[in-house]
């Protein structure tokens, strides 16, 4: 069982005491060499606990604890953060002036200069930007500037690499590639990433833990797979796979008897064939998403959404017959 390299314990920082902000009450551990993604909506607290790891901001409760030994805050030290932890934020931190080499470089000592070059040609190459080396930081992409920070970031032997928001200024074409370059990064150097998104995808594809943050508070902490079929909150659901989430009545419309307040399932989930326990519905509008539709289906004035992956099959006001095939309670 891997040993935990970052523990949580009773975490709080609020910023205003009139209304909800920051963290509160948050627990959890971090196993050595795992990608934690931290995933919640703008406001939900994502940022302000990255930066409480780090060592950034001081908690008004708790404490975390990187191999067993406390983080200190920014009152009790000279340079705020941890040394065997780095963060890369939105803005990078890079001198866009200077070459990509010596951005990388700058973060190494000059006692050694062969293991020195040795060590930033290695990190460029893990990150694949050895091309880039002798580029200027201005004359870069927004994600080969990513790069760069990251590559900045692990090349001191940094135990903990600390990610806010790391696909915002990526174009979607490179997000995919990029977010495999990290996996296979943390499995090559044995690094731990903990990365906060607004985007589930990010931790959908890359984590290996998963917290669901909503209003400072800890909603589901689980592996990816786990949060996503098996959700604690309407609000995972809705975050993760956009669910359709119907009332008790509305669920009664549809067949479904249960005497749980909300009904909740995934468009995946609704099954568009002709069984015993299937229902009619009017296809509402068809929304083509690529190599499938997404289907708005309507009956008794309640609306679902359902997929079907032979494109162009059924069309605006055709009717079928369709199943929610599995759904949750809440």
């Amino acid at each position: 069982m891997n040993e935990h390299i970052i523990t949580v314990n009773n975490l709080s920082k609020q910023y205003q005491q009139t209304q909800v902000s920051g963290i509160q009450q948050i627990n959890f551990s971090i196993n050595r060499g795992d990608i934690v993604a931290i995933i919640g909506e703008s406001g939900s607290g994502k940022s302000t606990l990255l930066k409480c790891i780090y060592g950034l901001l001081k908690p008004d409760d708790g404490e975390i604890q990187f191999n067993g030994i406390k983080v200190k805050g920014p009152d009790e030290q000279l340079i705020p953060g941890h040394p065997e932890m780095k963060m890369v934020t939105q803005d990078f931190s890079l001198n866009i002036y200077a070459k990509v080499y010596d951005n990388i470089a700058s973060m190494l000592s000059n006692t050694d200069i062969a293991a020195k070059q040795a060590k930033t040609m290695e990190m460029m190459e893990h990150l694949h930007i050895t091309k880039l080396k002798d580029k200027k930081v201005i004359e870069l992409s927004g994600g080969e500037q990513q790069r760069v920070a990251i590559a900045k970031a692990l090349v001191s032997d940094t135990k903990i690499l600390l990610l806010d928001e790391p696909f915002s200024q990526v174009d979607s074409l490179l997000k995919n590639e990029l977010r495999a370059d990290i996996k296979r990064l943390a499995r090559e150097t044995g690094v731990t990433i903990i990365m906060v998104s607004h985007d589930p995808t990010d931790g959908l594809f890359l984590a290996d833990q998963l917290l669901i943050l909503k209003d400072g508070k800890l909603l589901q902490n689980d592996t990816p797979f786990n949060t996503y079929q098996n959700p604690s909150a309407i609000y995972t659901a809705r975050i993760l796979g956009n669910a359709v989430v119907l009332t008790n009545a509305e669920a009664e419309q549809l067949g479904i008897k249960t005497t749980a307040k909300n009904v909740v399932f995934y468009p995946e989930w609704v099954e568009l064939k002709n069984t015993w326990n299937s229902r009619r519905f009017e296809v509402k509008e068809v929304y083509y998403k690529g190599f499938f539709d997404e289907l708005l289906l309507e009956r008794n004035g309640v609306t679902i959404r359902s997929l079907q992956l032979n494109s162009g099959e059924h069309k605006k006001n055709d009717h079928v017959q369709a199943n929610i095939g599995r759904f949750l309670v809440f």
